[in-house]
């Protein structure tokens, strides 16, 4: 059984489709949606998001901070920013990584920390997400 799964990010519709389970990570955890899950609305974190289309195939992205809305007949996720693992440049992530882990070790300021372990946590996921598509079998 599948439900109807939408995507947002500022700049485009980044997915739209039927799909049998959405997984992806909330300020409480990680959830899995599947047809008729209660609704519910929460804070999506960054993480990866994993959707089993309608055809019963997996497709993994990289999403970053924004809202969950299951409704009785849909389910929106508005995302800062979502990727595909192909669309993800392994070495700029590598690069925000590295300067992230250094603003975290010469960072004075809350703000300035806060700022740098967010990044660093989009620059993890990224290459997780990465790694997950160069890795398989």
């Amino acid at each position: 059984m599948t439900f109807p799964f939408e995507l947002h990010t500022p700049y485009h519709l980044f997915y739209k489709g039927a799909a049998e389970l959405v997984s992806l990570t909330i300020a409480d955890g990680e959830i899995a949606i599947m047809a008729g899950h209660s609704a519910v609305t929460a804070p999506v974190k960054t993480g990866i998001l994993k959707i089993k289309d309608g055809k019963g195939s997996w497709k993994t992205a990289f999403i970053s901070d924004g809202i969950l809305e299951v409704k009785e007949h849909n389910t929106v996720v508005l995302s800062e920013a979502a990727e595909w693992s192909n669309e993800i440049d392994r070495d700029r992530a590598l690069k925000a990584k590295a300067a992230a882990e250094e603003l975290l070790k010469e960072g004075s300021f809350r703000f300035e920390i806060d700022k740098a372990a967010s990044s660093l946590r989009r620059a993890e996921v990224r290459l997780k997400v990465w790694e997950l598509e160069h890795n398989k079998p």
